[in-house]
């Protein structure tokens, strides 16, 4: 049996998979890199439209790649583009449609932080993970996010963003208490790593700063401060103009930061 799948503040809106989609390896995900083998069973959850997974397994030689999401769209999306790679399936984090020890890797990206309790996703990703096996999760910090020239917008943006979050029993600074976490959840042989993504040209300021002025106009983000009723869309506008001229700053910079994660189970 599932359950109601945790509340996803982003949603599945056009801007917030342009941002999923650039995720790469290299990217996101090299702290796996030393630990693939040929022939290796993984389990991607979250996995969103599945660019992600469907490079993990492209990696792997005779790697056998599952990947689940809570949502249906995202997946018939994911199936659709990479089903030749990698087998695709609506799923609950909480309740894996899978049996103990059936796999050498289970690897969650962005997801810890968008759930009501991480400590048991993690304990159930453990729970299907072969002993000796890996889970490997790996999560931003919004709190430890910073920019330059200061920008009263972006900071209104980050205000909201922490509230929201918070509301929704979600914990915007993940990355930080990954460890912690993965301890509760039973773990204790457990290697932690961080990266970062910095964005500091025009091309990946234009770039970063439209995702997110999009995202904040049109994804789950401006829903819900407006439902709430603690943004009006006239603010929301307004942080949106400001991340779009932060872009315009000869000097403007982004530090994305990230905790990595990985348990031996």
């Amino acid at each position: 049996m599932t359950s109601e799948p945790d509340a996803y503040v982003h949603g599945h809106h056009a801007s917030v998979l342009r941002s999923h989609k650039s995720r790469t390896v290299e990217n996101s995900a090299m702290h796996l890199v030393p630990h693939f083998r040929p022939g290796m069973r993984v389990l991607d959850v979250g996995c969103g439209p599945g660019n992600l997974t469907a490079d993990i397994a492209s990696r792997i030689e005779g790697a056998d790649v599952d990947a689940i999401d809570a949502s249906e769209s995202i997946i018939a999306e994911a199936a659709a583009e990479y089903g030749s790679i990698a087998t695709f399936a609506v799923g609950d984090v909480y309740a894996l449609d899978f049996g103990d020890d059936e796999f050498d890797l289970v690897h969650a990206h962005q997801v810890l932080q968008h759930l009501d309790d991480p400590v048991a996703a993690l304990a159930e990703m453990r729970r299907v993970t072969k002993s000796g096996g890996l889970v490997a999760v790996r999560d931003a910090d919004y709190g430890a996010m910073s920019w330059a020239p200061a920008n009263p917008g972006m900071e209104r943006w980050m205000e909201l963003y922490q509230a929201m979050t918070a509301h929704l029993h979600h914990d915007a600074n993940a990355g930080r208490h990954l460890l912690g976490w993965a301890q509760s959840a039973g773990f204790t042989d457990i290697t932690v790593s961080s990266s970062t993504w910095e964005f500091a040209d025009p091309d990946s300021r234009g770039w970063w700063a439209g995702v997110w002025a999009d995202r904040v106009l049109q994804s789950g983000y401006g829903d819900l401060a407006d439902e709430l009723g603690w943004a009006t869309r006239t603010e929301l506008d307004e942080i949106a103009a400001a991340w779009r001229r932060w872009a315009q700053e000869p000097a403007g910079f982004f530090l994305c930061p990230h905790v990595e994660v990985i348990a031996v189970a």
